[in-house]
């Protein structure tokens, strides 16, 4: 990047993400930037994670981004390959709460043994995580890893719940908002704040969310807390793995445009029921679509593989997302929205077939991603289901008609305002956050 942070010596910044890789990525590309900015990073997580982080880190951050564990106390109902969120089972997330939970010590020894310029922590870490950096006078920033929209609405409903939220576009049903109360409920309830450091920063860029970047600075201002944009954190195409030869391969036998990317997240399994549903509205949409997902292909419906034959792939675990999403293949992506996903689509100027899942911030960014002209949604029946018709009707309608030519040139627009912004933002991004160390300790300047 061409802002630079000038310093007598690199500013050691400790992070501290969420034990999930949905987190986690967007910390590590934080990381990478900010190292790009000058800055020496100490990434802290669990030694499970810290193994997949190893490989995300290219040569050129060898020197500036070093790991850190984090031990979580022994448990008998939670061995350490479960000290991550990822494939944890459903009934040992009790177990997982209460070892994280329980970790303040084991992290207080992390960062006095650093005694760090800046402390950045994911917005889902227990109340210690502030606490322990206010204990030992280090400056510390809340990093959300959701849209500006999901923060807005959380932000509102926390520090204004008599009032009726502004920004009506979003239109959300009433089991969503509902399953918002219930999540501001259990924040209060924990006593941990929406905000709790006096800056909070996060994965957005103004080009595609602005006026939520403004409502939500608006409402945290009244509480003396800023909100810094840092661009969106997307993963370099030049430093992702060059691997999965015999998918590009497949890829390239498609015409352009031609293939529909389905991916749920590294976390997002839908129910047994949707999958079959989605499995058999592809088949009826007679499109090409290349599929990953998180569980053994002997689970989707008997039959559909052998149905769909090389018009479909269905690729089991892991794939390079950003390195599919630009192929020119490529020209549409089924996504449940979590917020990294929207990012790499509109990034990387590919739509997206929005189909929100079980998590409340993903049907924020659904309706953002409808808002702003870059996708469509697949209409959920009266009970919130899944239906074949409707996946076949809207994957056809978007892959042969018009108004998939329409959107695909508009997502275009917006990802190269987004590309060129970003740079912007971040670079404005890390001098704020050099200038909170040097108001901290007088040593720095920029």
């Amino acid at each position: 990047m061409d802002t630079q942070i000038k310093a007598s010596r690199p500013l050691e910044v400790l992070m501290l993400p969420f034990l999930a890789i949905g987190h986690i990525s967007p910390f590590l590309e934080l990381a990478k930037n900010l190292s790009d900015n000058g800055f020496s990073i100490h990434l802290c997580s669990t030694p499970i994670n810290l193994n997949f982080i190893k490989t995300k880190i290219p040569t050129k951050y060898s020197s500036s981004i070093r790991l850190l564990p984090l031990h979580l106390p022994d448990s008998p109902h939670l061995p350490p390959h479960y000290h991550t969120t990822n494939a944890l089972p459903p009934h040992l997330t009790p177990a997982f709460d209460a070892a994280l939970s329980a970790a303040q010590s084991a992290f207080s020894d992390v960062m006095k043994n650093l005694a760090p310029d800046l402390f950045v922590y994911d917005v889902l870490m227990p109340p210690w995580a502030a606490g322990v950096a206010a204990a030992q006078n280090v400056p510390a920033v809340q990093f959300f890893t959701s849209s500006s929209a999901m923060c807005a609405y959380l932000a509102h409903m926390f520090h204004r719940p008599s009032m009726e939220y502004p920004l009506l576009e979003l239109n959300l049903t009433r089991n969503e908002r509902e399953r918002i109360y219930r999540l501001i409920g259990e924040k209060r309830d924990s006593g941990r704040g929406v905000f709790d450091d006096n800056m909070m920063v996060i994965s957005t860029s103004r080009e595609i969310e602005g006026k939520y970047v403004d409502y939500l600075g608006e409402i945290i201002q009244e509480n003396n807390l800023q909100v810094l944009v840092l661009g969106a954190m997307v993963q370099d195409l030049d430093l992702e793995d060059e691997g999965d030869s015999d998918l590009f391969e497949w890829l390239g036998t498609k015409p352009e445009n031609s293939t529909l990317f389905i991916c749920f997240g590294s976390e997002c399994v839908p129910s047994k029921e949707a999958m079959d549903e989605i499995a058999f509205g592809l088949e009826l949409s007679q499109v090409n679509f290349l599929w990953v997902i998180r569980f053994p292909k002997g689970e989707l419906p008997e039959g559909f593989i052998e149905a769909v034959g090389e018009r479909g792939r269905v690729v089991e675990g892991w794939a390079p997302q950003a390195r599919i999403l630009v192929h020119p293949s490529v020209g549409w992506f089924l996504s449940h929205c979590g917020w990294n996903s929207v990012l790499e689509g509109v990034y990387y100027g590919v739509p997206i077939i929005v189909m929100p899942m079980h998590r409340v911030d993903q049907a924020v960014n659904g309706r953002l991603v409808v808002e702003i002209g870059v996708g469509v949604e697949v209409v959920r029946d009266g009970d919130g289901k899944v239906g074949r018709g409707e996946v076949a009707r809207v994957v056809k309608d978007v892959m042969g008609g018009e108004v998939g030519e329409d959107m695909r040139r508009n997502v275009r627009k917006i990802g190269e305002k987004v590309r060129v912004a970003s740079v912007e933002e971040m670079g404005m991004a890390a001098k704020v956050l050099a200038q909170l160390c040097k108001n901290n300790n007088g040593q720095f300047a920029l």
